[in-house]
């Protein structure tokens, strides 16, 4: 939750206008890191009753400004005093030697100091950087003609161009009884075949013989193998460009 702003008090003519001003807190925590910094209190011996009564403090000036106070500030109020009432009871030895009732606040508190920390380094990093304004990207404007380096295709850019070739096949209206026989050979000599005049086929051109999904499958099944073989190689010119596939001398 959080908490900021300046409020009037409309009762008292007196009063009228009158500017109440509260710091920002994200949550409970924040708040008791707010008055350790105040107070100049050591984080790791925290006077716990000075401590819980200036939370009280500062939670019944919320009400009584109207401010809504989240169950979260209730918590960490029944939070404080349940280990003030600890370390006001008389201990006996064995319990002298446990744990401090504190340490458990105090671990959250360093843990919630240290992202609060870094987010202000981020927060000053992103001030930093919005001060810059990148070059953007402009090769989607250049002609398919230019001559240019090949990169490498990558698994889930066949992935893609095959759901994309997928797509573009209607659905069949009919429900067929005949059962397609293919075989993964009869593909891969098709992609050979398709291959034999040419350097280069797109991708998308292989599938348009028999254009059913079953032998669509098959047919990206045997690119995989051919990749593996390295009898063929997979290039695009730019990313999200054109597919080909080439034979590997």
């Amino acid at each position: 939750m959080r908490m900021a702003g300046t409020f009037d008090f409309k009762n008292d003519e007196r009063l009228s206008s009158y500017p109440v001003k509260l710091e920002i807190f994200e949550g409970p925590l924040d708040l008791l890191l707010f008055l350790i910094k105040k107070n100049e209190i050591d984080i790791y011996d925290i006077p716990i009753s000075l401590i819980t009564q200036q939370y009280l403090n500062y939670l019944e000036m919320m009400r009584n400004l109207d401010l809504e106070v989240a169950g979260e500030f209730i918590l960490m109020a029944a939070t404080l005093i349940r280990i003030k009432a600890q370390m006001l009871l008389p201990k006996t030895e064995e319990e002298e030697l446990e744990e401090d009732p504190r340490a458990e606040l105090i671990s959250a508190l360093l843990e919630y100091k240290k992202y609060k920390e870094l987010s202000a380094v981020l927060k000053d990093k992103e001030k930093e950087r919005s001060r810059f304004f990148p070059r953007s990207d402009f090769s989607y404007l250049q002609s398919e003609d230019e001559k240019e380096d090949d990169i490498d295709v990558t698994l889930s850019d066949l992935l893609t161009a095959f759901q994309k070739v997928c797509r573009s096949v209607p659905e069949e209206i009919f429900h067929r009884v005949k059962i397609e026989e293919i075989s993964l050979d009869q593909r891969i000599d098709h992609i050979l075949s398709c291959l034999r005049n040419r350097e280069k086929v797109k991708f998308a051109e292989l599938f348009l013989d028999n254009p059913i999904r079953l032998v669509m499958v098959v047919t990206f099944i045997a690119i995989l193998e051919l990749i593996r073989l390295r009898k063929i190689k997979i290039l695009q010119k730019r990313s999200f460009s054109e597919i080909w596939v080439c034979r590997n001398s």
